[in-house]
């Protein structure tokens, strides 16, 4: 058994659902305290390093501790050159190269920051990079970030925003044995889920790189008694939509989209209930087309949202490029595989090391 794997086992082994991550929090601090390179801050169960030799530039590198519940896959579990268990792949495998890494800063051609945080499988207000920005929003800065989520050791550039808006239909109450005397809100969602069922789910190619819109409704309540009529019925609905519009942009074209349903003398209404910024690829900064180069494969777009976004919203370029496949995470079945974990870990450290990437800057 490889080091990397020995060493992502050992944090699979800790549990670390969401708000819950002050084990290992604390493994990852001792482990960094004990680099004489870094300096180590401690956040809440965030925890952050960072080099000073004076280099041109700073690289950040991240991820977060925490995962999802598990699905009977608490422990871990070697099979051949695949790991599984909880957060395998989205991220401990990830967590792990960033560890090691820490122990290989004697001499890198860029300042490195390492951010292990928290809170980031809830919703975006507990995120663990929120409490350190709080902290001092100094500690995050850097001239290009790179995200190890699970990727297949492929670099995916940007990412797609995120929005969920709540439908609200309404009707008139009546008998249900007479129904024509009233209007029944649940037999209305009919119109609407039809135009969802129909949306056009645009793939713009921004860079080079494929995105894909959906919409998607995820949730449906509605409905008074047996006997009676409803008058209202509420629909969840999941956007994620492409780098190319803005948060504003994709509300406006859902509206747009829904008009031709949406009574007002109903009380019909469309509520966005949170949104988060989609993040255009970035791949002209110098850092992040190395990691591609290094990488030794073509770039793809995220088709997800991560906290790209939130350095893009500070004006700090950054990509995703980890171990493991983004389609087997928080999923029972959820491993990484040994050669991912070599191959992202060996590209990083290259990205490090690099005497041509400096002389470039």
């Amino acid at each position: 058994m490889s080091e990397l794997m020995h060493k992502a086992a050992e944090l699979i082994n800790i549990a670390s659902v969401s708000r819950n991550e002050t084990a290992i929090a604390d493994l990852v601090e001792q482990h960094l305290r004990e680099i004489e390179s870094l300096e180590v801050i401690r956040i809440e169960n965030n925890v952050v390093a960072r080099t000073f030799f004076g280099r041109p530039m700073r690289l950040i590198l991240g991820g977060h501790l925490d995962t999802v519940p598990p699905s009977g896959n608490e422990a871990a579990e070697i099979r051949g050159d695949e790991l599984f268990g909880c957060g395998s792949a989205d991220m401990k495998g990830g967590i792990a190269i960033l560890m090691q890494l820490a122990s290989m800063t004697e001499a890198p051609v860029h300042d490195v920051t390492f951010i292990f945080y928290a809170c980031e499988e809830v919703a975006r207000a507990e995120s663990g990079l929120l409490a350190i920005e709080a902290t001092d929003p100094n500690i995050l800065l850097g001239d290009a970030a790179i995200l190890l989520e699970p990727t297949n050791a492929i670099v995916e550039a940007g990412c797609q925003g995120v929005m969920r808006l709540q439908v609200t239909l309404g009707g008139r109450r009546a008998h249900s044995a007479r129904p024509w005397v009233g209007i029944n809100a649940i037999h209305r969602v009919a119109s609407l889920l039809e135009i969802v069922a129909g949306f056009d789910e645009r793939m713009p190619v921004i860079d080079g790189c494929t995105y894909h819109e959906t919409l998607q409704a995820v949730n449906i309540n509605g409905g008074v008694a047996g006997n009676v009529v409803p008058d209202e019925v509420t629909i969840l609905l999941s956007h994620r939509f492409a780098p190319d519009r803005t948060i504003e942009e994709a509300e406006a074209a859902i509206r747009k989209l829904f008009d031709p349903v949406i009574d007002e003398q109903l009380g019909d209404e469309l509520v966005v209930v949170d949104a988060a910024p989609a993040a255009p690829p970035s791949l002209s900064h110098e850092l992040l087309a190395r990691v591609v180069l290094e990488s030794g494969s073509a770039p793809v777009a995220k088709i997800g949202w991560t906290d790209v976004a939130f350095f893009f919203e500070r004006n700090i370029p950054a990509v995703n490029f980890g171990p493991g496949d983004p389609l087997v995470a928080h999923g029972a079945g959820e491993f990484v595989r040994a050669s991912d974990l070599d191959r992202v870990q060996q590209s990083l450290h290259a990205l490090l090391n690099s005497s041509s990437a400096a002389h470039q800057s």
